[in-house]
């Protein structure tokens, strides 16, 4: 005790001046001494009273086994009841799986339709197109999707789709798409087999009441012919690195939603089949900008007279032999972190490059061989600024495949309205201006798409 008293008068002369306190230091030790002394006695009543306390508590404690025998019973009750609840639940699991619910096996089922109305400054014999001038009303595709697991490793689907013929009205149904898609293979591997949208470039899978626009680019109907459907096989492979990167091959009959199957006479060979393949990845190149590029290709080494003589204004049918045709899109999308269902910008491009080998029939009658190299491309801005309401600008240039001097560009200023997620209006303008090669006129045109959806759709409206 007298060292700690020590210590603390060490401490107080060390941290105090001297003078201050010279006179009462002997007091101050003083009553610090009596302080401690108090603090120990009362220490050490408290410790008397744990001890006694603890005493009672041995006394009052019966022996080890019957504390045991005694509490047993109670431990045992518990037991059975948490087993009886495990019990009642493994049973309403198992009831459940058996129940059987009347629509468990039907497909997802959902319906979209398209009108579109337009009108147009000049005729079809003018424009080249398959629609009459003036005022249309054009119920251009009733879709039926289904959709459904087909086991626990793969998913099928099936569209059919009913378009309005140009010069009769009637609607013609036919299967656009009818596919099996694995779901669950090793090595993030995946295949689709059957008839699909081949994945080609950026929009030439997408169905046309899914565009950001009204009509699909030129350059996609002129190159690929309008949607990319093929009957075949894909194989999709996700690269096993840290960055986004998918690589896609696929081989096919057909691949053109608009051109016949090749004709081939009575034996296909493997160079009379379509191959396509396409590179994407994804970049955030800050939090609220990203950029999403992609190359593709597609070859067909023996055409044999795809979808006919194509005639030329000079006389000339070409009859194609060969198809080239490489890609190369990318889309720059801004969509801040807050607000991003009411504003958010898109900026969409690809270039494409068309180099197929024709055999042309001359007037006179002979046959030459002939590679037409041609470009097109198509380029979009679409600013949303509110949830349901988005502008945009698209641009359309195209060199016809046969004839790369035929150039026809267009401009079409659009504005959407979504009503909901399934119920969605588009208002466009369009001016197409073709060149004296081309031997079309420019034309005017005015849009108004109203496309809607009841039940089922798994795609949706897309911002591609």
């Amino acid at each position: 005790m007298k060292t700690v008293i020590a210590l603390i008068t060490l401490f107080l002369f060390a941290s105090i001046p001297t003078g201050l306190f010279a006179q009462t230091v002997e007091e101050r030790l003083n009553a610090l001494e009596k302080v401690l002394k108090e603090q120990e006695k009362t220490i050490k009543e408290q410790q008397k009273v744990i001890e006694d306390l603890l005493a009672e508590v041995k006394e009052l404690q019966p022996p080890v086994q019957g504390a045991a025998a005694a509490k047993e019973p109670a431990v045992t009750q518990q037991v059975q009841e948490q087993v009886q609840e495990l019990k009642e639940k493994v049973d309403q699991v198992a009831e459940a799986q058996t129940r059987t619910v009347p629509s468990v096996f039907n497909p997802a089922v959902g319906l979209v339709g398209e009108t579109v109305f337009s009108y147009r400054s000049k005729g079809s014999d003018e424009t080249g197109s398959d629609r009459p001038g003036g005022f249309d009303a054009f119920q251009r595709s009733v879709e039926l999707n289904l959709s459904a697991s087909v086991d626990p490793f793969a998913k099928g689907y099936a569209v059919i789709n009913a378009s309005a013929d140009p010069k009769t009205g009637e609607a013609n149904a036919t299967v656009e798409e009818a596919a099996i898609q694995t779901t669950s293979l090793p090595w993030n591997l995946e295949v689709k087999a059957g008839r699909f949208f081949g994945e080609f470039g950026r929009l030439s899978y997408i169905h046309d009441h899914e565009l950001p626009f009204v009509n699909r680019p030129l350059a996609l109907e002129e190159y690929v012919g309008g949607e990319s459907r093929t009957d075949g096989v894909q194989v999709n492979y996700l690269v096993p690195i840290p960055h986004y990167v998918s690589l896609t091959v696929g081989a096919g009959n057909q691949f053109g939603g608009d051109v016949p199957p090749n004709d081939v006479g009575t034996f296909r060979q493997g160079s009379n089949v379509n191959y396509w393949g396409r590179l994407s990845s994804f970049f955030d190149i800050t939090p609220d900008i990203s950029f999403e590029p992609g190359i593709s290709g597609l070859w067909n080494p023996a055409t044999t007279d795809l979808g006919g003589g194509l005639p030329q204004p000079d006389g000339s049918t070409f009859f194609e032999r060969e198809r080239r045709l490489a890609g190369a899109d990318f889309m720059l999308s801004y969509k801040p972190l807050r607000n991003n269902q009411f504003q958010t910008v898109t900026w969409g491009t690809e270039v494409l490059y068309s180099d197929n080998r024709y055999n042309v029939d001359e007037p006179a009658g002979a046959i030459l061989n002939r590679a037409v190299g041609s470009t097109g491309l198509y380029s979009y801005l679409a600013y949303k600024f509110d949830r349901q309401w988005t502008v945009g600008f698209l641009y359309d240039f195209v060199e016809s495949p046969e004839n790369n001097r035929a150039k026809t560009s267009a401009y079409s200023p659009y504005i959407t309205w979504a009503l909901s997620h399934w119920d969605q209006l588009r208002l466009q303008y369009t001016y197409t201006n073709p060149n004296v090669a081309t031997g079309f006129k420019p034309d005017n045109a005015v849009y108004l798409q109203w496309a809607w959806i009841i039940g089922a759709h798994s795609h949706g409206w897309q911002e591609r």
